[in-house]
């Protein structure tokens, strides 16, 4: 899963991805998110550090909070250098 967060001027930033989810949180995660309209801030997306390759994702509307566990290694642009683990959604709270 990739992770953003809204920036101080309300854009939204990737700031990393999640380790692969189980069956059944990727599943329960799934009925809690919407497929994203037309103008969603990100688009295609890079296999890696210095790949050419883009790959496939399913952007969904940026509404869904979610709890992670991180390390707190981040590159210069604030991004989570290694993956973050998932705990749960959080469909109580709003994104701010």
């Amino acid at each position: 899963m990739l992770l953003g967060r809204y920036n101080t001027e309300g854009r939204l930033q990737y700031v990393g991805r999640t380790t692969a989810l189980s069956r059944a949180a990727g599943t329960a995660v799934a009925g809690l998110l919407a497929v994203a309209r037309r103008g969603h801030p990100w688009t295609g997306w890079s296999a890696g550090w210095g790949s050419q390759e883009t790959l496939n994702v399913a952007l969904v509307e940026p509404g869904l909070v979610v709890e992670v566990g991180v390390d707190v290694a981040r590159d210069a642009s604030g991004r989570w250098r290694h993956p973050a683990r998932f705990h749960c959604a959080r469909p109580d709270l709003s994104p701010a």
